[in-house]
């Protein structure tokens, strides 16, 4: 990384700066009629960089929803581009959400699209799927951490139908007697602690995805146990709109708070262009309170 900071180190600093709470840009239909904009690639376009535009030294991340954009083809990843590049030149952290996951070479391109340099869609992280082993996204793992970038992996989703394949236990693995979640975390974390110089840093660059109202216990997740170094980056939607509040954050985080991305999206997007940076600034210093 020629010295350059870790996406970890820069997900501390946005801490450090603006807090846990981040932002989806979800352009839903109805979240564009409250904006004013219409259901169009065009649309999807001005309400983005209006979003981003507002978002700027109020808070520090912002997770574009990439099926809302993908659905208006070409024309909606022009718009997703130009809202991305607007987002990281303005010194906000963008993480893609488009829960990508392949084996090979396939999986290799998704990381390229998404992560390497100079690419049209360069984010700062994206989440990531390892459905077919953690093994199958090592590539990805590595490319991130040369490029100074982040991965989210699916770890344990607040859908209920994920449940039954999260929760089921391993019977022919390494991790023989772990969930599927449990396994996958407890990768991640082991991938954070082989890096260089991974006891001095607060986060590691690789992180998981749990659902914010999602019963970690029952997936096989110790919230009282120690923390691990260096930190676990954990992206955390569910919070607004799913249920899940600000108060909740410890509790339902425990020993991992202090790595929670607190995700909203139409809670926030629902107060419209007048009202979104006062909600920004009321749950800042909520989930301020709540992690401290």
């Amino acid at each position: 990384m020629n010295g350059e900071l870790t996406f970890g180190e820069r997900l501390d600093t946005v801490f450090a700066a603006y807090g846990h709470l981040c932002l989806g840009i979800d352009p839903h239909g109805s979240i564009l009629d409250a904006w004013g904009q219409p259901d169009t690639a065009a649309g999807l376009r001005e309400f983005g960089l209006r979003v981003v535009d507002i978002a700027v030294d109020r808070l520090g991340i912002v997770k574009p929803q990439v099926a809302f954009f993908e659905r208006h083809g070409a024309a909606g990843y022009s718009a997703l581009e130009r809202v991305i590049r607007e987002a990281r030149d303005a010194g906000l952290l963008v993480i893609a959400d488009v829960k990508r996951g392949d084996i090979g070479t396939t999986v290799e391109a998704y990381g390229e699209a998404w992560l390497r340099r100079g690419s049209p869609l360069e984010s700062d992280a994206m989440t990531i799927s390892a459905y077919q082993g953690l093994g199958s996204i090592e590539q990805v793992m590595v490319a991130a951490d040369e490029a100074g970038k982040g991965l989210f992996v699916l770890a344990a989703t607040s859908n209920p139908e994920a449940a039954a394949i999260q929760r089921a236990v391993l019977q022919q693995s390494s991790r023989a007697g772990s969930t599927v979640a449990q396994a996958i975390t407890q990768g991640v974390i082991g991938w954070n602690q082989g890096r260089a110089d991974a006891a001095s840093r607060a986060f590691g660059s690789i992180g998981t995805v749990f659902g914010a109202t999602t019963d970690l216990a029952l997936a096989g997740i110790d919230i009282d146990a120690e923390p691990p170094r260096p930190g676990l980056p954990v992206l955390a939607p569910g919070f607004g709109h799913q249920g899940a509040e600000p108060g909740d954050l410890r509790l339902r985080f425990g020993s991992l708070s202090g790595g929670v991305i607190a995700n909203e999206s139409r809670s926030l997007l629902g107060a419209g262009p007048e009202g979104l940076a006062d909600a920004i600034a009321r749950r800042v210093d909520q989930y301020g309170a709540a992690v401290v």
